[in-house]
């Protein structure tokens, strides 16, 4: 009996493996939005608030990697990478930047580390992590922009360092800017310019952001400041590692947070989200003719039944869709604070009518949506 029982036991064991690998293997052939998408091991793809970059014809998908529990909005384990020469089929890559044992570190384990961005620097030959810090048992009060590089794109990164930008700097303003636009810290107009105003000297806060290179190479480094009621966008260093001390303010003193921002045709386009913590809200677009503004406000691009909350997301990237020149992908995480795991991703195609964009729910689309 032993015998039967050890064999039938083995058989068992041998259908239920050979069970979960053909569920991991499971191919993907199209979007399905606030679903559960798997990696190639069949585990929920772990990459929230994140970005990607293409490199050599592979995308790499690099976001923050939560857990279950009270701990998951805080950093436990880092940001994770995948990746993909679909963009339906993800690999797991593993940890591409891990937080610190040393709780004297910046990046200590448990700090808060949010929206990670890798861009490629075609002239260092170096892939370069920009990301929102707050320090261990800071909660949010440090706002700081951290840097990290590395030789490939699956990393391991370095951490560089953290900082709040351009301190003692003032905004750059286009030729035309009119008097009362521009910041006067001996009489501050309204709550934002005092924030501003406030920091100037250790630099600006630096939370919610995107990093963007434009088609001269120039890198650009977006982000929520100012007690988030204003969003920053600011010069990169040639080799992305700093600021130059160049930048602009957008839309201030209207509480803009997740941006993202993309280009087509000379236009640059940039959709972001109202401040409600983890709560979806509208989302907002903006346009503007030159990197430097001015920015024009647009309202929501979203329409149909869940515009009014983002279909229950909230924007982190803007993908150009491959083989598809002209068209893009409108990234979105929806967030479950209580159990931050399970985040789902909302992935969706933009519509362009001219110079007008415009994002609509699909429960299931492919990039073949982008010919029709």
């Amino acid at each position: 009996m032993k015998r039967k029982f050890s064999f039938f036991f083995c058989l068992l064991v041998t259908l239920l493996s050979a069970q979960q690998l053909v569920l991991a293997q499971q191919k993907y052939t199209s979007f399905t939005p606030g679903k559960i998408w798997k990696d190639d091991k069949g585990v929920h793809i772990n990459a929230h608030g994140g970005g990607i970059v293409e490199y050599k014809g592979t995308y790499y998908w690099f976001g923050e990697h939560k857990v279950e529990g009270g701990k998951g909005n805080t950093a436990q384990v880092g940001v994770h990478c995948y990746s993909s020469k679909d963009l339906y089929n993800w690999k797991d890559e593993g940890i591409s930047l891990a937080v610190s044992d040393d709780l004297k570190s910046d990046i200590a384990k448990g700090c808060i580390l949010e929206r990670p961005k890798v861009v490629y620097n075609k002239k260092t030959k170096k892939f370069v992590m920009w990301f929102h810090l707050e320090l261990l048992g800071k909660s949010y009060e440090a706002a700081r922009a951290g840097v990290a590089v590395a030789d490939k794109p699956t990393g391991p990164y370095t951490f560089i360092k953290s900082y709040r930008p351009n301190a003692g700097k003032m905004p750059f303003y286009a030729e035309g800017t009119p008097d009362a636009e521009k910041v006067n810290c001996e009489k501050p107009a309204n709550k934002s310019d005092g924030f501003f105003c406030r920091d100037l000297p250790g630099g600006q806060m630096a939370r919610d952001m995107t990093v963007f290179v434009d088609d001269d190479g120039k890198a650009y480094h977006v982000f929520s400041s100012e007690e988030n009621f204003t969003l920053h966008l600011a010069e990169l260093s040639p080799d992305y590692l700093s600021h130059t001390g160049k930048f602009i303010r957008i839309y201030v003193g209207q509480q803009t947070e997740a941006p993202a921002l993309f280009k087509k045709n000379g236009i640059y386009y940039m959709v972001g989200s109202g401040c409600t913590g983890w709560a979806p809200n509208p989302a907002r677009w903006f346009k503007a003719t030159s990197i430097w503004g001015p920015w024009t406000f647009m309202g929501n691009p979203c329409e149909g039944p869940g515009a009014n909350i983002t279909y229950g997301g909230q924007s982190t990237h803007v993908l150009p869709a491959p083989g598809k020149k002209g068209e893009f992908i409108f990234m979105a995480d929806k967030w479950e604070p209580k159990n931050a795991i399970d985040g789902r991703y909302l992935w969706l195609p933009i519509k362009f009518e001219g110079e007008k964009i415009k994002i609509n729910w699909q429960d299931e689309w492919d990039l073949n949506t982008f010919d029709k």
